[in-house]
């Protein structure tokens, strides 16, 4: 009899195994993990993606996290969730917090002129690297009507980089100045995130790495995150690669800055994004200031010379942009985005606090973008990024 029972216990014993992971999107369906995992997959060998590493959030927590392809294609070295990245401009994301903090706390006001902090005409200090100052501003002095929120909304109507045109193509003379007045139109600046940068610095008497450490990094527990190259990182990193795969060698940054210096895995910015999460879910006056909206987008595109053209195309979604973070309003509430683009690397982020959902995409191929689009469909349901306005061309765009 004993035997007997034994027998009918161990199927059933083993039938009822753990029940499959469930990733839900924004419109309430679900999608299984392998499910999941299998199409991200298709797309990743479909586009020719050299590496890409994903995270998905539910119910605000990471509910999935997996990384595809290789870090490093001659190598066939397997990319992982705690290989090093480039960050791009997912630097400025975070930066955008840590002024939030600073605002909170009263340590420095939103909108007041940064000249004001500053014990002498901005022009007038002297930089290790002279290219990095402001003395080409000596006779224009609309700079002193810049604040932190233009800084970080992008209005401060500085170029992209000071040794690009208005287009985004490259400027010979590579000089500071203004394309047009501060505070009038949205123009994507990273030249106006590393001026607020300079006056963070002056105010609090710290440096970007120190500040970002104490505030953010070790309280999340960021170990592998950094504004500057740390020597813990050597053998860790993934390279970036070009369109066809041709691997990039890796550059790194012995100075911090905010628009773009920052090296952070998967792991490490998916404790970032689920604490931003988790303080909006709590009605974080940090977060209230982060996801205000600043100033109303009306720009074709984001970056080039249709970036200086108006369309209503994206009029439904109301874009616009916060501190550091683009805005859109769905049917499940606000979206708060950040892009990441450089050479070899293409990031995007994006998170619906309403719901507790988002998703955190970090590659290391140019050929990425192309796979953003149904990326976000598939994971979450994200239907309402602006992907044109992006630049994110799907890879089979001319066959639809």
């Amino acid at each position: 009899m004993n035997k007997l029972l034994l027998l009918i216990f161990i199927p059933l014993l083993f039938g009822c195994s753990k029940k499959e992971l469930q990733i839900k999107k924004l419109d309430g369906s679900q999608i299984s993990e392998a499910e999941l995992t299998t199409k991200i997959q298709s797309l990743v060998d479909t586009a020719n993606v050299t590496g890409v590493s994903i995270a998905i959030f539910n119910d605000n927590k990471i509910g999935y996290q997996k990384s595809f392809g290789y870090a490093n294609l001659d190598k066939k070295d397997s990319l992982t969730n705690k290989k090093i990245f480039y960050g791009a401009s997912f630097s400025k994301a975070v930066f955008g917090y840590l002024v939030a903090q600073l605002a909170d706390e009263g340590i420095i006001d939103l909108d007041k002129p940064l000249q004001d902090y500053l014990e002498k005409p901005l022009p007038n200090f002297e930089f290790k690297k002279e290219w990095r100052g402001y003395k080409n501003l000596e006779n224009d002095n609309r700079y002193e009507n810049i604040t932190a929120r233009m800084c970080l909304s992008h209005t401060t109507g500085f170029p992209n980089w000071r040794w690009m045109t208005k287009e985004g193509k490259f400027f010979r003379e590579g000089k500071i100045r203004f394309l047009i007045d501060p505070g009038t139109r949205y123009s994507y600046s990273g030249e106006g995130i590393q001026l607020l940068q300079f006056i963070i610095e002056q105010i609090t008497n710290k440096g970007l790495e120190e500040l970002a450490q104490e505030r953010i990094f070790k309280p999340l527990q960021m170990d592998m995150t950094s504004y500057i190259w740390r020597d813990r990182f050597e053998n860790q990193y993934c390279n970036g690669h070009t369109k066809d795969g041709t691997v990039i060698k890796k550059d790194t940054e012995d100075e911090a800055g905010a628009a773009g210096s920052m090296e952070t895995t998967l792991e490490d910015y998916s404790k970032f994004i689920e604490h931003i999460l988790i303080q909006t879910k709590k009605k974080s006056s940090i977060t209230d200031i982060l996801f205000k909206s600043n100033v109303t987008i009306k720009s074709k595109n984001q970056f080039g010379i249709q970036s200086w053209q108006d369309t209503n195309e994206n009029d439904s979604i109301e874009l616009s942009y916060g501190l550091g973070w683009g805005l859109l309003n769905s049917p499940y509430g606000i979206g708060a985005f950040k892009e990441g683009h450089s050479e070899g690397f293409q990031h995007y982020s994006i998170i619906f606090p309403e719901k507790g959902i988002g998703i955190i995409i970090l590659s290391n191929s140019d050929n990425a973008e192309s796979i953003f689009k149904e990326l976000l469909n598939t994971t979450i349901g994200d239907t309402y990024t602006p992907w044109k306005w992006e630049g994110y061309i799907p890879y089979n765009y001319n066959r639809q």
